[in-house]
């Protein structure tokens, strides 16, 4: 199912810029200037460009988090910390009908959680000593059963085809807007046909425009997400322990050491700028969605 999506996604991708740029007439207009620019070879690069890239990327998720967090696997529990950590998750992972993912421990003082994987049955939940040292029994089940509830949605997938979607739009409209500066524009084409350095500009500026509004879509996506696994985790380990572990990290100071993509599977998170660019949503709303969920 998972192969599937991706390439129905890929596919519904190509057709949806088709659409758009035959209501907006674009093709029409490049061609009447004169432009060179093969439409369909762009929709496929494009896509074979944005798509790729996350999708080596997921494939490598566990080994860069391990290489990254400095995941301790726990392979054999040697206390009972470590045995309670795999007979906790592997009893989730029987609720969720998941086959076992690793489970580990990475050093940070900050109380933090992740989940990454390229599959469901393919997965690592990993913890942080900081929110073993700071949270009751009670309190880390719902944080683990947040995670499971993350990898039993197949939020890593969908985040993953979610990024290369917006690459994909991305890297098309920005080479659009170049060829559109530079042929129309500057007019700026050699005797072979080459590009002007308008057009390598008015690519990367684009590139980083366009990026900054497609960050936006994708952190969206993980605030609704969020919202989600905390449901889960409520489901898996009762709603007051799922309200109590976010509390819990409501008296701790909000953790930011995370890197890149990790910090959307995370328990807490981290906020950005401004609300548009958190992966989380804040720990008072998800607090109240939860406090009103039947």
């Amino acid at each position: 199912m998972r192969i599937l999506l991706f390439l129905l996604t890929n596919a519904a991708v190509l057709v949806l810029i088709s659409i758009v740029f035959n209501v907006l007439g674009l093709g029409q207009l490049l061609a009447q200037q004169g432009v060179n620019l093969d439409l369909d070879s762009l929709l496929v690069f494009s896509a074979v460009m944005g798509m790729s890239g996350s999708f080596i990327s997921l494939l490598m998720s566990k080994w860069m988090a391990k290489q990254s967090m400095g995941v301790f696997v726990i392979e054999r529990p040697s206390n009972s910390t470590e045995s309670w950590l795999i007979d906790t998750v592997a009893r989730q992972a029987r609720q969720l009908g998941l086959g076992m993912p690793e489970v580990g421990i990475f050093d940070s003082p900050e109380p933090n959680a992740f989940a990454t994987g390229a599959s469901k049955n393919s997965s690592l939940v990993a913890v942080s000593t900081g929110l073993l040292q700071n949270m009751n029994p009670d309190e880390v089940e719902a944080v683990l059963g947040h995670e499971m509830s993350h990898v039993a949605n197949g939020d890593m997938v969908t985040m993953g085809l979610l990024q290369g979607v917006v690459n994909t739009f991305v890297y098309f409209f920005a080479t659009v807007a170049g060829h559109l500066v530079d042929r129309v524009l500057f007019r700026s084409e050699d005797d072979r046909g080459g590009y002007g350095p308008a057009y390598y500009i008015t690519q990367m500026i684009a590139q980083i425009i366009l990026s900054i509004l497609a960050t936006m879509i994708v952190m969206w996506f993980s605030r609704w997400r969020e919202f989600r696994a905390d449901a889960g985790g409520a489901r898996l380990a009762g709603r007051g322990k799922m309200i109590d572990a976010l509390r819990a990290l409501q008296r701790a100071r909000e953790p930011h050491d995370l890197p890149g993509q990790l910090a959307a599977f995370g328990i807490s998170g981290g906020g950005g700028l401004s609300r548009l660019f958190m992966s989380h949503p804040p720990l008072e709303e998800r607090i109240a969605a939860l406090q009103n969920l039947r």
